[in-house]
């Protein structure tokens, strides 16, 4: 029998997992939402590849750039200096940098098949990768352009490295709404205004209204059941050990309130 998590809504150990967990919640999304969308739209998952940070954030850096890299001069012998055709002696391999290829990230567009194939609402789970350095600099790019588009953006940000991404400034957000995770909905009717959902870790992850055309009505978007079955499909309850702390740490307030709840919800 495959295991939940413990948590009642978002489990900050699987930030851990993200790239695998990122590519179901998004495929979970379109397929929750197919079925429900009025003629003429369709769900379609986008590929997109982001751009890693080398030098603005070292936490990153450090995870696709070796720290020590090892050379040896390349010499020419003698007889390759003068043209003539050389044995080439055994040696032994010498290392260096390579590019790490950036991941691909995926995003969720309802597209008006009706219309040119006009995309009509995009929607995002926010990754690392669109939240540090270069990436966060082309993700708020491409997310200004897609207002400017009149597009809905739905962005869902379930993890806490980087910087503050969604569409509105985290100035507007009374503090105790902050909190580490978040969604955002920014509809065409009314760009100036952001629909703000705090998701606190003690209840489970919000229903979103999802926008689509004007002349529609909104559909909704459950998030966790999602997050659950993207829990037990991966197998996570074998893999985590929830007596050591996530990768990145959780603040103290938090993870007091982790440790208490563990306590009160061992896992089985």
């Amino acid at each position: 029998m495959r295991r939940k998590s413990p948590f009642p809504g978002m489990d900050p150990w699987l930030e851990d997992y993200w790239g695998d967990v990122h590519a179901s919640l998004t495929a979970y999304a379109r397929d929750r939402l197919q079925p429900n969308l009025p003629k003429g739209l369709k769900a379609r998952i986008e590929e997109y590849v982001t751009v890693e940070s080398k030098l603005d954030d070292e936490e990153w850096r450090h995870r696709f750039v070796p720290d020590v890299v090892v050379t040896e001069p390349f010499r020419l012998s003698t007889s390759e200096q003068e043209g003539s055709v050389a044995v080439i002696a055994e040696t032994d391999a010498v290392l260096l940098p390579r590019d790490v290829e950036p991941p691909t990230l995926r995003r969720v567009q309802i597209i008006d098949t009706q219309n040119g194939n006009r995309v009509v609402t995009s929607i995002e789970f926010l990754s690392p990768a669109n939240k540090i350095g270069r990436g966060l600099d082309l993700y708020r790019k491409k997310q200004r352009e897609m207002i400017e588009g009149s597009v809905n953006l739905v962005e869902i940000d379930l993890v806490r490295m980087g910087d503050w991404a969604v569409a509105v400034d985290v100035g507007h957000v009374p503090v105790k709404l902050r909190g580490i995770y978040r969604a955002t909905v920014v509809r065409e009717v009314r760009s100036d205004q952001c629909e703000y959902y705090p998701i606190p870790l003690t209840a489970p992850l919000p229903k979103l209204r999802i926008p689509l055309r004007q002349t529609d009505t909104d559909i909704v978007l459950e998030l966790q059941p999602l997050l659950e079955a993207a829990y037990t499909n991966g197998g996570y309850a074998d893999d985590i050990d929830y007596s050591k702390s996530p990768l990145l740490p959780l603040p103290k307030i938090v993870a007091d309130w982790v440790s208490d709840w563990l306590k009160e919800h061992p896992v089985v």
